[in-house]
């Protein structure tokens, strides 16, 4: 639900905040500069257990809510217990496709508030819009959100914000001009973006959810596989290894920029799930981590002849945070230093480890090790110690002793080889190790 449909909305809520009671008579009054509490809709009228709107919550922006669903109306609150300490480091997460005129003159404003505030990430904007990944504090990191949110072009933009554990989860801020705000061959600044018409249907989690149940009825693996339904995992095979929705297959494409579902001009292409499937009739449920991959792709397939397409609002990401790890099996990978984030760090409540299915493919690659094929129980892929493979990958404990952190026999003779990590530790530049070996030498 488009949060500027609310705005006339009256409603008189009850908030318990610091053990002390505030009314709030019309609520979205003002939407663009009040931050609310976590807020899920319901339709009027609609049966609810939750009809209680008063909790107990520290000080807390949830931005994950200001773009919800699509019912009509509101009616109910409810808490995600998601609160952060002002000098407690976040991760933030969103996107945008909007029409920018100057984007060059766009990048310097940002630059400009940005100065002073501890960001460090990647935020690309361009004529299509703004992309944006970083890390910072919390009072830092929101503070760039609201001052985002006072512009009309992305007043209702979805904000994911998750934990960062150790601090910083990237090494410096990049904001900057970029022509793609993601990779793909050809570039997408010829791709109808702009247009809603031209990408795939967002659906929200809870939608999501239903249309899962459909895809899974009689799912028994993939050569059963409803094929009036196809569940599109639109990202990486390494992704797909250490977490996926239940039933979708393994991607095989290793770099987003290469994917090319859907485009294959033989029928005898068994690597693209798309290539004999009915572009009339054929219902796409297409999912990616954040959703810009999605939007991005669909508009591709639509140009296609694609009718049926659908996307994860707000991707894997949002629909853990709303539903925890219903009809999901492992992590989530994540392009920061993290890498790899268990369910419970969306959706607090859910025990860390949980999860509602563990069937996979016998003949899958999902939780192995990549060199002796052992199941693995820590889902956190690694680079080869071999600077110049530098491959990801997933590694049991035993593997990675023996070769020393490379991914095979070859990779230990290497010239540029670099430590062994310890943990969740991530390499550091090159010339890191090569002064210290200089040092000892």
């Amino acid at each position: 639900m488009n949060m500027a449909t609310t705005a006339t909305s009256t409603l008189s809520l009850s908030l318990i905040l610091y053990n002390h009671t505030t009314t709030i008579p019309s609520i979205l009054k003002n939407p663009r500069n009040i931050i609310y509490p976590s807020l899920r809709f319901l339709a009027p009228g609609q049966p609810s257990s939750n009809a209680s709107c008063s909790w107990k919550c520290k000080k807390t922006d949830n931005f994950n809510v200001l773009s919800c669903s699509e019912s009509k109306g509101v009616v109910q609150i409810v808490s995600t217990n998601t609160s952060y300490e002002d000098d407690e480091f976040v991760v933030v997460n969103f996107y945008r496709f909007v029409y920018i005129k100057d984007p060059h003159r766009e990048v310097s404003e940002h630059l400009s508030f940005l100065q002073g505030l501890d960001i460090h990430g990647r935020i690309y904007l361009n004529e299509q819009g703004i992309n944006a990944q970083y890390s910072g504090p919390y009072k830092d990191a929101v503070a760039y959100v609201r001052w985002l949110k006072d512009d009309d072009r992305f007043s209702d933009i979805l904000v994911q914000i998750s934990h960062s554990h150790s601090g910083h989860a990237f090494p410096r801020l990049k904001l900057r001009y970029k022509p793609s705000l993601v990779q793909l061959e050809g570039g997408i600044s010829h791709l109808p973006l702009l247009d809603l018409s031209m990408r795939a249907k967002p659906l929200t989690p809870i939608q999501w959810r239903s249309k899962l149940a459909n895809v899974n009825k009689d799912y028994q693996g993939s050569a059963n596989l409803n094929t009036t339904c196809i569940l599109l995992d639109v990202r990486n095979g390494y992704e797909w290894d250490i977490g996926h929705f239940y039933g979708a297959e393994r991607p095989d494409v290793d770099c987003f920029r290469s994917t090319s579902y859907g485009q294959s001009e033989s029928e005898d292409i068994d690597s693209d799930p798309l290539a004999r499937v009915d572009k009339e009739k054929t219902e796409i449920l297409m999912y990616c981590t954040g959703g810009i991959r999605c939007d991005v792709y669909s508009a591709i397939l639509r140009q296609r002849g694609f009718k049926n397409l659908y996307t994860l609002k707000g991707g894997i990401s949002h629909y853990l945070w709303s539903e925890g790890p219903v009809d999901w099996v492992g992590n989530l990978f994540v392009f920061d230093a993290r890498l790899s984030l268990p369910p419970s760090s969306y959706k607090v409540e859910i025990k860390p480890g949980e999860c509602t299915k563990q069937e996979v493919s016998g003949s899958s690659s999902f939780a192995k090790c990549y060199i002796c094929s052992s199941q693995l129980s820590a889902l956190r892929h690694r680079n080869c110690a071999n600077l110049d493979c530098n491959l990801l990958f997933l590694c049991c404990a035993g593997c990675t002793n023996g070769l020393k952190g490379c991914c095979c026999l070859d990779c230990t003779s290497a010239p540029r080889l670099r430590p062994v990590l310890i943990g969740h530790q991530r390499y550091k530049k090159w010339h890191h190790y090569r002064d210290i070996e200089m040092q000892n030498s």
